[in-house]
């Protein structure tokens, strides 16, 4: 029986000592929180003093560590909760705190020192919050601590050497503050395992120092942006990386951009709101200040004087002005020859026959028979399969319908088409689809669209033409159009193995391993990089989905359905719906996607105008989909009795910033094949590198196919 002494009035201390130490060391560290924040009682209710372990607190994960027989903490998770107070030096006792979470709360007052001695940290999430104060020095005592994100806070102060011995640092995020200053040589060459670097939004000034081209490990956007460096660029950051993209926007830099290395892969966005920058790709070119004239540079003003240059031209400028004239003569010449053969091809052959439907039709080509119609009844498109040259019922062509091959290679002819076997495919808001195979066995996608009026013929036409000259192994070819007063038609590469979102959900025989989706992801990137940078418009896809990235026999991607938006809205048809695809098999007529799901968040308001970044995020929202095989809207258990609808970019950020094991966020199919857990990551890097909330952060999809072409399996 313990007995109790009165000792001055003070009575039960050995009782209090025994009632404490029932908590563990960790647990009492974390109390300090508990006291530390507004209302502490109430919103830490489960956090009881009583309790032996804190491993069952809300927002406290436990490990078992070597060396220790009773779990240890290894993670605090406070993140968005509208906690309200100070960060408490007691945190850095935890000896074996690998996360610290606390991002999106009203914490105020400096960053504690003493957090740092929690020597196993390896992340630390603190933006968000109304923090201020200088950088701690004591930041990189954690010898393995590799994410420090502090955005979007009032931090002050200058950057100082001592952040060159955070040695395993991957990302730096210092965005939103209010720090000052130059930033000293010597840091970036001992960061050599920095992957992000993100200082925009602050007060830095002075030049950028010379080493930062020593960031060898840099992905992503280097983001310089927002303040007020100076000076030449140097031409270190052409060292960097060519998958890097620069944002060194509104800043004082100035002279000529440099030409070298990855300079060369930035577009003027990289350096907009410099004034004093000019040079390529800036709309600036840079001036001339030198009076002299350069050696070897000769004068041609005329001057006066028995002692001066006589008037009249050197000759051998006359000779080169002689050159000049004949090649403008020449070329002018072969303008008006190929104007003149082009006008005889499609105006100077011109035949009247008899139509299918009765009624003369006539064709700018006479090469092509005077033969109309389609299968085009409402049972028809509601049918799996049909004849195309059954079709009957209306007019087909009507007057001056014509049958343009695109590609001279790709020949056939009306009536084959019209006499073929068509097989529906789907009937959308895109227009009805069929596959049709030709007299030689060759099968085509033919897609119908509205009816359209006589007075957008040109529109049309140009549209389409622009389309048909887009060659790339990884975007489906158009071969033909068919263009009538009341018929009009794409005709297309039949792919024949479906579409990646029905491989992906199971509903083709199609087996999705780790080096098929990787091969996917990489022509598919190719495919869009090309109608962002070499196409003959430079074509804005604006609805990247996998149910239009179409999988041939080989598994080879095929991007299909680009410009048909416009086209369906020349022709008067209503491409709010998706459904048939150019080129592709059976979409979801029992699963209909959401584009939404897929889309960049600025392109979900309607008066935006499409961008090329916002294919690069619905690309990265694909990314994440063959990581994880979960589409950007899954059900999620909450409980064993309810569920929640997560967002799939939400979802793995999280995972990322509480270090979720990689095996709990991708798709269970790949565990057993996946052993390089490198390359799965460098995936899921560049996925959230093209899923940023800010376009101008998002990589340019150029970027991203380098990027993933350095992926190996």
């Amino acid at each position: 029986m313990l007995k109790l002494f009165c000792i001055n009035g003070v009575i039960p201390i050995l009782l209090f000592l025994n009632y404490a130490s029932a908590l563990t060391s960790d647990g009492l560290s974390l109390l300090s929180i508990k006291s530390a924040v507004d209302g502490g009682d109430t919103v830490f209710a489960d956090w009881n003093d009583g309790d032996n372990t804190p491993c069952n607190w809300s927002g406290v994960t436990c490990a078992n560590v070597s060396g220790d027989s009773d779990p240890r903490v290894v993670g605090v998770s406070l993140a968005g909760k509208t906690l309200r107070g100070y960060i408490p030096s007691e945190l850095g006792n935890l000896k074996y705190l690998r996360r610290l979470n606390l991002h999106d709360n009203s914490f105020h007052g400096s960053i504690p020192d003493q957090i740092f001695n929690a020597t196993s940290l390896h992340s630390i999430f603190l933006y968000g919050n109304n923090l201020s104060g200088n950088l701690p020095a004591s930041i990189c005592n954690p010898p393995r601590l590799q994410n420090i994100d502090l955005s979007h806070n009032s931090l002050a102060g200058t950057i100082q050497k001592f952040l060159g011995n955070c040695r395993q640092l991957q990302r730096l995020i210092l965005a939103e503050n209010e720090f000052s200053g130059e930033i000293p040589s010597g840091i970036f060459p001992e960061l050599a395992n920095l992957v992000q670097l993100d200082l925009s939004s602050n007060s830095f000034n002075g030049s950028l120092p010379y080493d930062i081209g020593q960031l060898k490990s840099l992905t992503g956007t280097l983001n310089l942006s927002f303040n007020h460096f100076a000076g030449k660029l140097p031409e270190s950051l052409g060292e960097l990386p060519l998958t890097v993209s620069f944002d060194l926007r509104r800043n004082n830099f100035s002279g000529e951009i440099p030409q070298t290395g990855s300079f060369a892969n930035q577009g003027p966005t990289a350096f907009l709101n410099n004034p004093l920058l000019c040079g390529f790709p800036l709309q600036k070119t840079c001036r001339n200040n030198s009076s002299t004239v350069p050696p070897g540079t000769q004068s041609f003003t005329p001057a006066i004087g028995d002692n001066e240059p006589k008037k009249g031209l050197k000759p051998g400028l006359i000779i080169l002005i002689s050159v000049a004239d004949a090649f403008g003569v020449a070329l002018i010449g072969l303008i008006i020859v190929y104007l003149y053969w082009r006008r005889k091809d499609s105006n100077g052959c011109s035949c009247t026959c008899k139509g299918r439907f009765g009624g003369n039709q006539k064709f700018k080509f006479c090469s092509f028979p005077c033969v109309n119609g389609f299968p085009h009844t409402d049972s028809e498109a509601e049918s799996e399969k049909g004849d195309a040259a059954s079709g009957g019922g209306g007019n087909g062509g009507g007057e001056g319908g014509q049958l343009v091959a695109i590609d001279k290679g790709f020949s056939f002819e009306l009536d084959e088409l019209l006499r073929a076997s068509a097989y529906v495919l789907g009937k959308s808001g895109l227009g009805i689809v069929y596959k049709v195979v030709l007299g030689n066995g060759i099968p085509v996608a033919v897609r119908r669209l509205g009816e359209g009026g006589e007075q957008r013929y040109k529109e049309f036409v140009s549209e389409v033409q622009a389309i048909g000259r887009v060659k790339h192994p990884n975007v489906v070819k158009l071969r033909a159009y068919y263009w009538a007063l009341d018929e009009k038609l794409l005709i297309s590469d039949f792919i024949s193995n479906g579409n990646l979102g029905s491989a992906l959900r199971g509903q083709t025989s199609t087996v999705l391993s780790w080096s098929t989706r990787l091969n996917i992801a990489k022509g598919t990137a190719r495919g869009l990089a090309y109608l962002h940078e070499c196409s003959p418009r430079k074509f804005v896809h604006g609805d990247i989905k996998p149910s239009n990235i179409l999988l041939d026999n080989e598994h080879q991607p095929h991007i299909s359905d680009f410009g048909l938006n416009r086209l369906i809205t020349i022709t008067g048809n209503n491409p709010s719906s998706s459904g048939g695809f150019m080129g592709g098999a059976l979409p979801y007529l029992t699963q209909p996607e959401k584009v939404n799901n897929y889309q960049a968040p600025e392109a979900r308001m309607s008066s935006n105008r499409p961008t090329q970044k916002w294919d690069v995020y619905s690309f990265g929202v694909v990314l994440l989909e063959l990581l994880t095989g979960k589409s950007p809207e899954f059900s999620s258990p909450t409980t064993s009795t309810s569920t929640e609808i997560a967002d799939l970019v939400k979802w793995v950020r999280k995972g990322f910033e509480e270090e979720t094991p990689l095996s709990d966020m991708v798709d269970p199919m790949l565990l057993q094949e996946v052993h390089a857990k490198k390359e799965v990551l460098s995936m899921f890097h560049l996925a959230l590198g093209c899923t940023e909330v800010d376009p101008d952060i998002r990589p340019r999809m150029k970027v991203v196919s380098e990027s993933l072409d350095k992926i190996r399996t």
